[in-house]
């Protein structure tokens, strides 16, 4: 006879240190978070939150963020007593009530930029924007190249003063 293993596990998820790669596979994260591969496939329905990318061979890619939130959904689920609709709700308020994350790792030095030279940035950047903002002025004088004008075959026979045949020329003979 098979042997059953309770839903709840009394231990909390496991305490595994979480490597440091930019990108897990799925067997990898089924290990990390002690659950078969196929209840993270279906997490994933049932979570909005773990969306791993799939790469160009369909083979689902989990990043930190990602093994972190199944740690979680299986804390929630095994250890808290949650149902998948009660999790579900929990990461909605989680979500809610979290800080707002610093964009893309500003260092403290950075945040601690005094008042003031923030406030002349600002407005060099609104003096940038203004000016940036108006019309173009027309140019008062537009420099083009000087061209004579294409003479036509007519013109180049009748025009030409070197071969103008109605005056006789100074050293002629009489």
């Amino acid at each position: 006879m098979a042997q059953h293993q309770p839903v709840r596990k009394s231990s909390p998820p496991s305490g595994s240190e979480i490597p440091d790669k930019l990108y897990f596979r799925i067997g990898e994260v089924a290990r990390l978070v002690d659950v078969p591969a196929y209840v993270l496939r279906f997490w994933e329905s049932e979570f909005p939150n773990l969306k791993p990318h799939k790469g160009g061979t369909g083979q689902r890619l989990y990043r930190r963020r990602d093994v972190e939130t199944a740690l979680r959904i299986k804390s929630l689920l095994y250890s808290e007593g949650y149902t998948i609709p009660g999790a579900r709700q929990a990461f909605k308020t989680e979500t809610k009530h979290k800080e707002p994350q610093l964009a893309l790792g500003i260092s403290e030095a950075a945040q601690a930029i005094e008042p003031r030279k923030l406030r002349r940035l600002q407005k060099d950047l609104r003096d940038l924007l203004d000016l940036l903002s108006k019309p173009a002025a027309p140019r008062a004088s537009v420099l083009h190249p000087i061209v004579r004008p294409r003479k036509t075959a007519e013109t180049r026979r009748t025009s030409s003063p070197l071969f103008d045949m109605t005056t006789p020329p100074d050293n002629a003979r009489h």
